[in-house]
């Protein structure tokens, strides 16, 4: 019997909720970042070839 007081004690034992909250809040940053840094990834690089061109064909006089 002794083991239902300290059932119900960890029942209410709140101490490492916040942690699991904060833990399960940069876990879902992190994978919005990482959706949003893929998506924008292909107009980023072809942004970058673009100028990239540009500036060769500046650069030879053409």
């Amino acid at each position: 019997m002794a083991a239902r007081p300290a059932l119900k004690r960890f029942g209410r034992n709140q101490s490492g909720a916040t942690a699991v909250e904060v833990g399960l809040l940069v876990a879902g940053l992190c994978i919005a970042i990482i959706s949003a840094v893929s998506m924008l990834s292909g107009g980023i690089s072809t942004s970058f070839t673009k100028t990239s061109t540009a500036m060769s064909t500046a650069n030879s006089g053409s």
